[in-house]
């Protein structure tokens, strides 16, 4: 063994330099890693980058090297991470003041611009953080609390998601989405005030509607009693006879039918009293 040794002393300090050599370059990145690869300071080029069109396994992930020592590699997360916001309070356009609860969902396109400006994806999120915070503050404050608890809610969302991608690409990010879990009214006497204060626009928007209903309503029958006395009229026009012979009819309903609400007095008439002409017929 001291011989093998004393022959190929150097054979054997190269094979093994050589391997240290080889498993300081090798580099091994894995499917949901971008590696940044950085050479005295500066990027110089990206391993398995984020496409969106690319699928996984044509991406470069795997075993690439590197100048040992030279090159330093930072890896970057490939997936949609999470930018939870703290709960905040947000005054809205009602003077209402909601406790919010949101949060965003977000990746790393530009690892580069990412390394340059944040450092790392925590740093990304101690930057997006309060971005969040004031364009949420911002977008909410125009909207009243009622408005909130219906489909206007999304259309905010929406605008918030986009104000907020616009300085996310600064840092290399791209906001995918934006929801707000809970929005609440403060304990206590706030909360009472509004839900006194939401009653009293409910029943007074309630009333608004029953008036106009009512005023509707009015203006329907009037037109509709003037559409049928404008068509009795001109019936009646074209047989004055029967018009006669009509009137008299209600007239004697009104006079003999007995039934609820109605007296039990009885008249006594002359057989030739013109009340009764439409009795006795035509002659």
């Amino acid at each position: 063994m001291e011989n093998i040794w004393e022959n190929h002393k150097l054979t054997i300090l190269a094979l093994v330099a050589a391997f240290v050599a080889l498993m300081l370059s090798v580099v091994i990145v894995p499917e949901e890693q971008q590696a940044v690869v950085v050479r005295t300071g500066e990027p110089v080029r990206v391993i398995n980058r984020f496409r969106a069109d690319t699928a996984y396994g044509d991406t470069g992930a795997g075993m690439v090297l590197r100048i040992p020592l030279l090159e330093q590699v930072q890896f970057v997360d490939k997936r949609v991470l999470a930018l939870d916001m703290e709960r905040e309070q947000v005054l809205s356009s009602d003077q209402q003041r909601l406790l919010v609860d949101a949060y965003a969902r977000f990746r790393i396109i530009n690892p580069v611009l990412m390394v340059e400006t944040a450092g790392t994806t925590e740093g990304v999120r101690t930057q997006l953080e309060p971005i969040l915070n004031s364009v949420l503050r911002q977008e909410l404050g125009r909207r009243t609390f009622s408005n909130m608890l219906t489909a206007e809610r999304g259309q905010a969302m929406a605008t918030i998601r986009e104000k907020l991608d616009v300085q996310a690409r600064e840092y290399g990010a791209q906001v995918i989405d934006v929801r707000i879990k809970r929005t609440d009214l403060p304990d206590g006497t706030p909360l009472e005030s509004a839900f006194r204060r939401m009653q009293t626009d409910r029943e007074r928007e309630a009333r608004t509607i029953r008036a106009q209903g009512e005023r509707n309503a009015r203006v329907i029958r009037a037109e509709a009693d003037a559409e049928a006395a404008r068509v009795y009229a001109a019936s009646f026009g074209k047989d004055p006879q029967f018009y006669d012979f009509y009137r008299a009819m209600q007239s004697y309903d009104q006079t003999f039918a007995k039934g609820e609400g109605r007296g039990e007095s009885s008249i006594i008439l002359s057989p030739d009293n013109d009340y009764l002409r439409q009795f006795r017929g035509s002659r």
